[in-house]
């Protein structure tokens, strides 16, 4: 009866010792490790350290380097929308000190001078719309619509080739808000103008749909920071409407002028004509999308 009990003791500590994976180490075993231990770290001290501190910058490296500086396979049409990390010291360095000669144009990185052809193609834009209120011919303000169209691919590449670089600027989200301002902002409110919209009423609702647009941009450069953020800390949300949305106004407009649909011949025609605060209803279209931009209860998901 008490070897059984014996038996069954060794079998519960066999099985104890098997889950843990710990060997039972008699007192003369721990003492020859304990002895070994400390002979290694008398004779091979600074091996150990070293391969320690080897290990640990290693894993440092590689945990910087995943969280910070990754490598994003990337292309130029791809959707991946990850935030890419901050300017260091040294590019702000180059900006503000007096070291550097023509540091402007050195520092610029080419998704900078892609977000430039942005504005450049809002600008020409609007250039084509004098044109067409000089000329009265067609394909200038046709012009027009094609270059805000271009100026929105511009604005689409301007982010896929800063990750496809794998470096962000300094001043690229500002330079991208003055672009989208010229571009989707400025360039419809002018087309507008430039195809009927001319009284003194539809002046003062283009002027606002601008002035929204200044706010809404202004406010996203302030807030973009505090908006809540995905695993991949991109924004969850738009607050308003994003200003590439005006191109819905841009393609009305072009279809518009595509069948003749301008000056005395423009939708819902003209209310009080010839007498004080005569406008045009189509106008409101631009009234509500400025409240759209600037609204902070609409929030639009990002895809």
């Amino acid at each position: 009866m008490t070897d059984l009990k014996n038996r069954t003791e060794q079998q519960q500590q066999q099985q104890q010792q098997d889950s843990m994976n710990v060997p039972i180490l008699s007192t003369s075993e721990k003492e020859k490790q304990k002895h070994n231990k400390n002979q290694d770290n008398n004779n091979g001290g600074t091996d150990s350290s070293d391969s320690q501190s080897s290990s640990s910058s290693y894993l440092d490296k590689e945990t910087y380097e995943g969280k910070i500086l990754r490598k994003r396979t990337s292309s130029i049409f791809s959707l991946d929308t990850t935030p890419l990390a901050p300017p260091n010291e040294n590019d702000i360095e180059k900006f503000t000190s007096d070291k550097y000669h023509f540091s402007m144009i050195r520092n610029l990185h080419m998704a900078d001078y892609i977000t430039m052809l942005n504005g450049f193609s809002g600008f020409y834009s609007i250039i084509s719309c004098l044109r067409f209120t000089l000329t009265g011919k067609p394909h200038y303000v046709q012009r027009a619509h094609f270059f805000i169209i271009l100026g929105m691919c511009f604005d689409f590449l301007d982010g896929r080739v800063a990750r496809l670089r794998n470096r962000s600027s300094l001043m690229g989200q500002e330079l991208d808000s003055l672009a989208d301002l010229i571009s989707f902002g400025v360039a419809p409110a002018s087309i507008a103008f430039a195809i009927g919209l001319q009284t003194t009423f539809d002046v003062f609702v283009l002027s606002f749909f601008v002035l929204c647009g200044i706010t809404r941009l202004a406010r996203f450069n302030v807030t973009v920071g505090q908006l809540p953020k995905d695993k991949k800390g991109k924004s969850k949300y738009f607050e308003g409407f994003p200003m590439p949305t005006t191109l819905v106004l841009v393609f009305g407009m072009a279809y518009c002028v595509a069948h003749g649909m301008i000056f005395d011949n423009m939708p819902l025609g003209i209310v009080r004509k010839d007498q004080i605060l005569e406008f045009h209803p189509i106008v409101l279209t631009f009234f509500i999308h400025g409240c759209g931009m600037i609204s902070k209860s609409l929030k639009i998901p990002k895809p």
